[in-house]
């Protein structure tokens, strides 16, 4: 682990810390970084080698993300989307699918994107409308047989620069009544097929650099084959991919948070004021110790529900806890550094500023803070 670690550092250090103000400044998709960490085994850590993944165990996967993150969360967050995107393939996919689609995947050549959300339906995830109905057009797949796609995702991170879209679609019912999360399922869709394009780009507060737009699907068809698991088996299968997603959205929070605390305790040791630094100030070094104390617990939150996971235990409830605490966390560590930084923490010069206006979409992405809320809420009722 510790030359996984030492690799991942090294990575962070020269391939991507060194581009995050530009892009993030231009909004300049950093695709070729997502290549060089693919090439270099980061791209695939928690799936089995038999694909071409790393073989890793979730607890090591999520202090790389932490370390990517830490240098550009655009770029942890677009490795924890990628995972979370291969997941239903890696999970639900027979072997043959596998074996088509998963080494590309893991190895870095094709970038994923990860299409549940809707303009209607967001944390109401069951509501989704887009379908995908069967026909038996000529051309696609044994004897004819494939789906017709249409519909629109919302908040798709890499919409329009993804190589494939890991799609949920209604396959029967309606986006209404108690039934409706029974008609799901779920496909693989890649993105040089004919019907499918992104809408503009969303102009957002941070993470500029991370495209994020809506998907549209006019008339897209695919193969029967690529149906990831069985019909209306999808909400099943969006739900564990997400259980594990929000594992990496608590490391990317880490990461962040962390990147933060750096930057006020350095900046703290070198501001002098009335003839020493302002770290010796109780006012400072009080505020700052609070900093570390909670990105501490926050990573031994989010490593915690890794190791559950790694055992095969149930890590869903722990899950939506150290998605919770740790982007809450991240929120309140931003705000402090800006407010160490003083003036400085208010202007580009530093990216104190920008790591606050990252901070604010930890705590929405992967269901809002108050869904993970209520998912432990409801684990506690359960008893």
């Amino acid at each position: 682990m510790r030359e996984l670690l030492d690799l991942t550092r090294e990575l962070a250090d020269k391939e991507v810390r060194p581009r995050a103000e530009a892009a993030e400044r231009d909004s300049v998709f950093p695709r070729e970084v997502f290549r060089t960490l693919g090439r270099s085994g980061l791209l695939g850590l928690p799936y089995p080698e038999r694909w071409g993944g790393g073989g890793q165990p979730y607890e090591v996967y999520l202090q790389v993300v932490e370390e990517l993150a830490r240098a550009w969360l655009a770029v942890g967050l677009g490795v924890s989307v990628h995972t979370l995107t291969c997941l239903p393939l890696a999970a639900y996919g027979t072997d043959e699918q596998r074996g088509r689609w998963l080494p590309d995947m893991l190895g870095g050549e094709l970038l994923g994107a990860y299409c549940l959300s809707e303009p209607q339906s967001g944390s109401d995830a069951a509501a989704l409308a887009t379908t995908a109905v069967a026909d038996g057009a000529e051309g696609e797949g044994e004897a004819g047989a494939g789906y017709r796609i249409d519909g629109v995702k919302a908040w798709i991170s890499h919409a329009g620069e993804a190589d494939f879209y890991t799609l949920f679609a209604r396959t029967s019912g309606q986006p209404e009544g108690r039934d409706r999360a029974k008609g799901i399922s779920c496909l693989h869709v890649p993105a040089a097929t004919k019907g499918v394009g992104a809408a503009p780009a969303e102009h957002k507060m941070g993470m500029r650099a991370s495209v994020t737009a809506q998907m549209i699907f006019d008339g897209a068809r695919v193969p029967a084959d690529h149906l990831l698991g069985e019909e209306g088996q999808g909400f099943a299968i969006a739900l564990t991919a997400l259980d594990s997603g929000r594992l990496g959205i608590a490391a990317c929070a880490t990461g962040l948070a962390q990147a933060a605390l750096d930057l006020a305790v350095g900046y703290a040791r070198e501001r002098h004021q009335f003839g020493t630094p302002i770290i010796n100030f109780e006012g400072v070094s009080f505020m700052l110790a609070d900093m570390a104390t909670a990105v501490e617990a926050s990573r031994a939150l989010y490593l915690a529900a890794a190791r559950l996971k790694d055992a095969g235990q149930e890590f869903g409830p722990q899950a939506a806890m150290a998605k919770l605490f740790a982007s809450d966390t991240a929120m309140r560590v931003t705000i402090d550094a800006v407010q160490v930084l003083g003036g400085y923490g208010y202007v580009a010069d530093f990216p104190a500023e920008r790591y606050l206006r990252e901070a604010k979409v930890l705590q929405i992405v992967e269901g809002t803070n108050q869904i993970q809320r209520l998912v432990i809420g409801r684990s506690l009722a359960k008893g």
